[in-house]
């Protein structure tokens, strides 16, 4: 049997392996990345593409999304492909006084805590989007959210990293991971074998199939998402458009709907957790989503949910009634019960490393002081089974 060795295994790559893969090999690690089936087969290849900080709680995750972007603003230069980030902007539309007031007092944290961002009237709204619905009354506008193109973004981290000693095999997955030692072992399904100084499980809404192989549950689940893509059109206004209620449904994931009769018996909006979301890209095609459903692991899109992402075009921008959708999507991302990431290494586990939510691992995996406190992302933070004893 083929073993394989090297100091640091990244299982899943998407965004969050590759990164974490090409930066590890920017210090000097020698890094195996592997995936199931292809880069970007899961959620990072069904997203759309905003970098948004205006969804981002003031405290410790907006300062995580200030600090990524302008890693990625570093990354236009570093990489060696266009991985189409830009800046444009972004307006988040208010129907009425209740929405108003609840953004209002979020703004106004986010402010205190640094971020470019405002409340501005209709009139100046239309300054920014003249297409947008006359019964707009407001908006919150920052010029800092950007945007960047997933899949060369991936692309970027996995051609760079290469260049630096990276390893990359598809198509492979663990059927049973063992404690050494010393590290690690991975039987793969092509029975192969891995044996690594340290793993990181980066495998998102299947990270938990990983981690209960070592006898540690994290309580990760699917939230599904279904996206419709337009044709390539003309510039619609000056920036990047999302809903208030858009932005309340990721800042509250606990009022997500439920399954099965409770769900049923919800308005179909309130159903599919619908909100607004109308992002360019560089082709020319806006992407329009997007649902937040508890479906399981289905990737199917729904008919019914189509037809109600597709009509909120008409609802904010009615110009655009007539335009023609030329295909959907559905991803799952992956969703924990206090709306945190997990980031960090399992408890008893040593080397063993869960990186599900967000890109900033290496610190952690050099041993390297983090730049943020992890306390609140710690894998441990949840009741959970201990992992069993080295082999």
């Amino acid at each position: 049997m083929e073993t394989m060795r090297c100091e640091v295994a990244v299982l899943g790559a998407g965004v969050n392996g590759t990164s974490i893969a090409y930066e590890l090999c920017r210090r000097g690690k020698s890094v195996l990345l592997l995936d199931r089936k292809v880069m970007g087969a899961g959620a990072s290849g069904a997203c759309d593409d905003m970098i948004l900080l205006q969804s981002k709680k003031p405290g410790i995750l907006l300062e995580m999304a200030f600090a990524s972007l302008e890693r990625f603003k570093a990354l236009v230069d570093e990489l060696p492909c266009d991985i189409e980030f830009d800046t444009r902007g972004g307006t988040i539309l208010i129907e009425d006084g209740e929405h108003l007031a609840v953004m209002e007092d979020f703004v106004a944290k986010q402010r205190a805590c640094g971020l470019d961002v405002e409340i501005i009237d209709a009139a100046r709204l239309r300054g920014l989007q003249p297409l947008v619905a006359r019964d707009i009354i407001a908006s919150t506008y920052s010029p800092t959210d950007s945007q960047v193109n997933p899949m060369l973004l991936m692309k970027g981290f996995a051609l760079g990293g290469t260049k630096l000693g990276l390893r990359h095999r598809s198509g492979v997955w663990p059927l049973g991971i063992d404690r050494l030692a010393e590290g690690w072992a991975l039987d793969l399904s092509d029975g192969s074998r891995v044996e690594a100084e340290a793993i990181v499980d980066a495998a998102g809404a299947w990270a938990n199939d990983l981690t209960k192989m070592i006898g540690f549950q994290v309580p990760i689940a699917p939230r599904k998402g279904q996206v419709v893509v337009t044709e390539s059109l003309p510039p619609i206004g000056a920036t990047n458009v999302w809903s208030a209620q858009y932005i309340v449904s990721k800042l509250k994931p606990q009022a997500a709907p439920a399954s099965g009769a409770e769900a049923a018996a919800k308005k179909p909006a309130d159903r599919f957790g619908l909100g607004f979301a109308f992002t360019g890209t560089h082709s020319g095609n806006y992407l329009i989503g997007s649902t937040r459903e508890n479906a399981g692991y289905d990737t199917t899109t729904d008919p019914e949910a189509l037809g109600l992402i597709t009509r909120q075009v008409q609802r904010f921008f009615p110009a655009l009634s007539r335009i023609n959708f030329i295909r959907s999507f559905a991803g799952l991302r992956p969703s924990t019960p206090d709306g945190m990431p997990i980031l960090g290494e399992v408890p008893g586990a040593p080397r063993f490393f869960v990186a599900a939510g967000h890109q900033v691992m290496a610190d952690l995996i050099c041993g390297d002081k983090p730049t943020f406190p992890m306390e609140a992302f710690a894998p441990g933070r949840f009741a959970a089974t201990s992992p069993g004893a080295a082999r």
